[in-house]
């Protein structure tokens, strides 16, 4: 069985969906393991390194699509690029399914089984392979850290001869695994620090890691325990929590925003007529760019500063920023996902679409789109 991970096509991308500790781990396995020259040299994983774990370097990117059993790749692959994939091929990927329709249509009509990162379910059993959440950790992690060298100040209190600095003020809007890695990152650093979710659970985890947790009483099913995402609000609750959130921005240095609706636009949370009222200086960064933002007038992949001085970051790729462990974990959580659907006595991955895991997470299998939420 061959696997075979190209580079990234994407110009933004710095990641490898394999590195060669996991590459080593297939190779143990009796996987053939083939990676473009070049994957890891913009994650600090020189080519050497792969040979040194029993891959093997490939510059024929064509040659090896149109003969591997099985592709890793962080983006989604291109349309010319499906059509040469081999039939039967297992596809391991973010996919974007919910907005890019034509992409499984295409998958499908070639014979591929591709399987969403987006969709492995977050449960128990299914987490040393979600790698959704490994990515939030590292997005949540640099996001304050690339605040912070922005910012004109310093993090933590200082005493000095001159007198106290007083610590810089962070606000964390969404508390899922990106907010809590911000609130930790923040928090290591000496800043203070509020936060706040819709869900009671998620408050409770931010207070736990240091946090004041803004509480805002929005009504019944508003912050159900228990929930995975946040849930969609409705207009009155949204205006109630926007201006509660507009009084903590106030006095805010840095702002970041992590809420996303799973296969949605992302809610807007932050109006420009609440920008207008934060502090000249402040720093905004939403985290949820790439989804259509949660700050009215974020630029994707773009940062400005608005007619009151405030920066508002809207880069769609902070985990690029910490590449090399950003790809460590998420070539792990690939490297999972075939080390528990492989049949050691056959040597080959069994894909039995009945098992939960992979009822969650496949959309394409046997020239058709399986999964329930995208068939028409």
């Amino acid at each position: 069985m061959i696997l075979f991970a190209p580079k990234e096509i994407d110009s933004r991308e710095a990641r490898a969906a394999i590195t060669p500790v996991t590459a080593k781990r297939l190779v143990d396995k009796g996987i053939t393991i083939i990676v473009e020259k070049g994957i890891g040299e913009l994650s600090n994983y020189p080519d050497k390194e792969y040979l040194e774990s029993g891959a093997q370097l490939t510059t024929d990117r064509t040659k090896a699509l149109s003969e591997s059993d099985i592709i890793f790749r962080v983006r989604k692959p291109s349309i010319d690029e499906i059509k040469i994939t081999k039939e039967g091929c297992i596809h391991l990927s973010f996919l974007d399914p919910f907005n890019d329709s034509d992409l499984l249509e295409l998958m499908a009509s070639q014979g591929i089984t591709s399987i969403s990162l987006e969709m492995i379910p977050r449960t128990t059993l299914a987490q040393k392979m979600d790698a959704l959440s490994s990515q939030a950790n590292i997005s949540g992690y640099t996001s304050v850290i690339y605040a912070a060298e922005k910012l004109d100040k310093v993090l933590p209190m200082m005493m000095t001869p001159a007198g106290t600095i007083s610590p810089a003020k962070f606000f964390i809007i969404g508390i899922g695994v990106a907010g809590l890695q911000a609130i930790a990152t923040a928090k290591r650093l000496g800043a203070r620090v509020t936060a706040f979710d819709v869900r009671q659970e998620a408050l409770e985890q931010a207070e736990s890691l240091g946090a004041k947790a803004l509480r805002i009483e929005l009504g019944e099913n508003a912050n159900e325990e228990g929930q995975v995402y946040a849930k969609e609000l409705t207009p009155e609750q949204l205006d109630k929590q926007r201006e509660a959130q507009a009084k903590v921005c106030e006095d805010s240095d840095v702002v970041i925003t992590t809420a996303k609706v799973f296969g949605r636009r992302s809610p807007i949370l932050l109006k420009t007529d609440v920008v207008d009222r934060m502090k000249h200086g402040s720093i905004v960064v939403d985290l949820a760019a790439e989804t259509g933002g949660n700050v009215e007038g974020t630029v994707l992949d773009e940062e400005f500063v608005t007619n009151n001085g405030v920066r508002i970051i809207g880069l769609s790729n902070f985990e690029s920023m910490a590449s090399h462990h950003a790809s460590q974990v998420f070539s792990a959580n690939l490297g999972s996902f075939i080390e528990h659907f492989w049949n050691e006595e056959e040597k080959k991955i069994n894909l039995d679409l009945g098992d939960e895991i992979l009822s969650g997470c496949v959309l394409t299998n046997n020239k058709k789109i399986v999964h329930e939420k995208f068939i028409d």
